[in-house]
């Protein structure tokens, strides 16, 4: 019998070269693909970063925008309160008008027979009254009047001092305004 030699080591030695020359390309394959991995991760992620910033930026421009439009919003509510406390001023003074005239002409109506009105000074709601009368009767008289009369209360009087003939007084009364069932009186 013969034996024959078959040299297994050529094939052996050709599959290790195969299998290491697999291993390396493999290898090369998996670093090429891993740093384009990596490479395409920092570059989606430098995008996502730049993206961000640019939105950031933009939402800083408009709330610098929307700060300029709060503080002009704001000027114009305060020139909005200014102008409503102009308008109540002008409403309170178109409603005092006709109010100033009932004044006066209720001092008149108070006002007895041989009393005269020297000075009326109005300070808020009080009015300050000199004047002559003939007698002590007649100032009490005017005192008492405007007692009475629905435009006037508390009337104080200050001073009475003695002339020749008459009576200089020195009075003090608040304003008071009346309810609109007792304007006629």
């Amino acid at each position: 019998m013969a034996t024959t030699l078959i040299n297994l080591r050529a094939w052996r030695d050709d599959r290790r070269r195969d299998r290491q020359q697999r291993f390396v390309a493999t290898s090369l394959a998996m670093a090429i693909l891993a740093g384009a991995l990596v490479w395409g991760a920092g570059f989606y992620i430098e995008t996502q970063i730049k993206n961000q910033q640019q939105r950031n930026e933009y939402l800083r421009q408009e709330m610098t925008k929307l700060d300029s439009k709060i503080a002009e919003i704001r000027e114009l509510r305060a020139k909005r309160e200014r102008l409503l406390e102009r308008l109540r001023a002008i409403q309170d003074l178109q409603g005092n008008r006709p109010v100033i005239v009932r004044v006066f002409d209720e001092l008149v109506r108070v006002l007895p027979d041989d009393v005269y009105y020297n000075s009326l000074t109005r300070t808020g709601e009080s009015m300050h009254i000199t004047g002559n009368a003939r007698g002590n009767r007649d100032v009490s008289m005017l005192m008492r009047n405007m007692d009475r009369s629905a435009w006037f209360k508390e009337p104080n009087l200050s001073t009475v001092n003695r002339a020749e003939n008459s009576r200089s007084f020195d009075m003090r009364v608040e304003l008071s305004r009346p309810k609109p069932t007792e304007e006629g009186s």
